[in-house]
């Protein structure tokens, strides 16, 4: 390996994988740190620490000369972005490029055509890869625009160009709707994400949310297989798991095989996601968007095939090809992750930030707890609630989900409030057990459930 010293320019639990992928492959290590993570676990791990300013993220983790210097100062010839904060900041990857730097993850065109979700969806399109009846575009004069939703049939969902995280979207049912949504979204957009532009897709009723692990080197590409992350809250996944029970083994290999045509089709690099939307009635599927970075909740894929994701994306971004060939991609049994944030679910999700007590991590056969805790931590309140992530893997799904009950019932973390209550609760709930869920189910129950949600 030609990389010698690997800088990871995020935090929290991400930071902590990262580190210990690099240490592995051989890799000093350098974790930049605001002046509210001097304490954290990754901060301890890292062979070297730089701090780069105050808790803000923006004058942080989001301040890309900031990051640079600290490169350039403790001599890293990589940058791992993790997830969030600048992971799929195409300028960001352009600078670092520009500084003689490698950057873990795909280039900065790659990822401003795949993350301007009107370009994607165009670029799937060219890739064969079948897509929601929407806009081809951008959306520009509103009247015509409203026509067009007319025309895709209402409901439509109106969807900012740029960004993420549930942020940008609204749902019109009907033209009256959609008129006064679509300027609503496009604030919030560019509030956001400095991007107004908007795009219309159909929504499909019950769908489920299915999406595809792929890896590239510009010149080989593989996919392995596919998580499903149909539970969600606002639109945000809580429950991840792969493989799908959804799909038929024909279904599978098709959505497989269009992931792999469209990060060759943009001559991928590194780790990528394809998201899609699944329809369990027709056995139809779309592509929605691409996520250009390492995901949330990549360990289930691990765990369920082996592949060290994030050793396979420094090894690419050190000028290696893959090292796994399609055909050496199987998976075997099921695994399940859930997010365990600092949030109490018994009072709408509200956030808890607070001091980790007795830390008690699950254990035993098919257990993982990717975080970044330890006894007497305080948890910043400035950044997102995630603590850490529970993983379980077993022969079958059934299995599995009593492996997660038996694991919540291990985890403690003190007197903390965290989201873990929720688990236990779907993990006893007959639609859960059977796979019957698509992304509008969480929200109804949460409401119907709500005594079911407290606890530690």
């Amino acid at each position: 390996m030609s990389l010698t010293k690997i800088l990871i320019a995020n935090r929290g639990e991400i930071a902590v994988r990262i580190i210990r992928a690099a240490q592995e492959l051989g890799l000093k290590t350098v974790q930049v740190y605001s002046a509210a993570d001097e304490t954290s676990l990754a901060v301890q791990l890292a062979d070297e620490a730089v701090e780069i300013g105050p808790p803000a993220a923006k004058k942080s983790y989001l301040d890309v000369a900031a990051v640079l210097a600290a490169a350039e100062k403790t001599g890293a010839d990589a940058i791992h972005p993790g997830y969030g904060f600048l992971a799929e900041n195409a300028e960001f990857a352009d600078a670092v490029a520009a500084a003689g730097i490698s950057f873990v993850g795909p280039s900065g065109d790659v990822i401003r055509r795949m993350g301007d979700k009107a370009s994607a969806r165009k670029a799937a399109k060219e890739a064969g890869v079948p897509t929601v009846p929407g806009s081809d575009g951008v959306i520009g004069d509103l009247t015509e625009a409203c026509a067009l939703a007319q025309q895709i049939g209402f409901p439509v969902m109106i969807k900012a160009t740029a960004g993420g995280g549930g942020r940008g979207i609204r749902i019109a049912n009907s033209a009256e709707e959609f008129m006064t949504l679509a300027p609503q979204a496009s604030s919030e957009a560019s509030a956001a994400f400095g991007d107004g532009g908007l795009y219309l897709e159909k929504v499909i009723e019950r769908a489920r949310h299915i999406e595809v692990q792929i890896l590239g080197d510009g010149e080989n590409f593989i996919h392995c297989f596919e998580r499903e992350c149909s539970l969600q809250r606002r639109r945000q996944k809580v429950w991840e798991e792969a493989p799908s029970a959804a799909l038929t083994p024909d279904v599978r290999e098709r959505l497989c095989a269009s992931a792999v045509a469209l990060a060759a089709a943009v001559k991928y690099c590194g780790a990528g996601t394809i998201e899609y939307l699944y329809d369990d009635v027709s056995g139809d599927f779309y592509f929605i968007e691409m996520n250009t970075r390492i995901q949330v909740e990549h360990p289930v894929t691990e765990s369920i095939t082996g592949i060290d994701l994030l050793a396979e994306m420094i090894k690419v971004a050190d000028g290696q090809p893959l090292s796994i060939r399609q055909e050496d991609v199987s998976f075997r049994g099921h695994a399940i992750e859930v997010r365990i944030n600092a949030e109490d679910p018994a009072a709408n999700f509200m956030p808890f930030p607070g001091v980790v007590g007795d830390l008690r991590v699950p254990g035993g056969p098919g257990v993982r707890f990717d975080h970044m805790l330890y006894q007497g931590y305080q948890i910043p309140p400035f950044y997102d609630s995630l603590l850490g992530k529970l993983i379980v893997s077993a022969d079958t799904r059934e299995k599995a989900i009593i492996r997660l009950k038996r694991a919540i019932g291990e985890l403690g973390l003190g007197d903390l409030k965290t989201t873990a209550p929720l688990f236990t609760a779907l993990a006893e709930t007959p639609d859960v057990l059977s796979g019957s869920v698509h992304t509008k189910w969480l929200e109804p129950w949460l409401e119907a459930n709500s005594d079911k949600l407290s606890g530690h």
